[in-house]
């Protein structure tokens, strides 16, 4: 009887340690897991689990805030719908560089950290897409956008994108690119766009 009381205890205890044990392990994994993840891996998973119902607001290097809800999410950048205070709506594209940080709702900062898929390598094509390809993109179009920088706001068309700039026409607001319209050319290297409205 003794015995029985012994080896039940001696059970007991070897279950809690195991489970005690599997926690700890569980635990590890998932810091492990969380130590794993970028930006871009939280802001894609929340756009793939339909967390963005709401904008995210992003604050830029430039110190403005922005509220933007996410429709693609690129190897490097961000386009999606900017919602600015008047809740007119344009188009942008978002370096993930140039992102300080994500101002985010409780619902948000959940579905960002459901990114059990971020570590597998991304399988659509606009995932594997840089940012020059976007920006060459708007270059074939021929489409006036505003390229937001640290010292400002550039209006133009972009002639030519390289391996990491753009050359950009200035133009003013509303009229065509013609060669008698443009005011100056610059040259934008890649890391000081801050945000591009389409």
């Amino acid at each position: 009887m003794r015995w029985d009381n012994l080896f039940d205890d001696l059970e007991g205890q070897l279950e809690q340690e195991l489970s005690a044990e599997e926690i700890d392990l569980q635990a590890e994994e998932e810091r492990l897991r969380l130590g794993r993840l970028s930006v871009r891996d939280r802001i894609t998973a929340m756009h793939e689990s339909g967390g963005i119902r709401e904008p995210i607001r992003v604050v830029l290097a430039n110190g403005m805030t922005v509220a933007v809800v996410p429709k693609t999410v690129g190897r490097d950048w961000i386009s999606g719908d900017l919602v600015d205070e008047s809740a007119r709506e344009s188009q942008c594209i978002l370096p993930v560089a140039a992102v300080t940080s994500l101002v985010l709702s409780r619902d948000q900062i959940a579905h960002s950290l459901d990114a059990s898929g971020a570590q597998e390598p991304t399988t659509g094509l606009s995932g594997r897409l840089g940012l020059g390809f976007v920006l060459r993109d708007l270059c074939r179009r021929r489409r006036a956008i505003d390229v937001q920088l640290a010292s400002g706001t550039l209006h133009g068309t972009i002639d030519r994108v390289g391996r990491d700039h753009l050359d950009l026409a200035l133009h003013d607001a509303g009229i065509p690119r013609r060669e008698n319209a443009v005011t100056q050319y610059r040259l934008v290297p890649f890391d000081q766009i801050q945000l591009v409205r389409v």
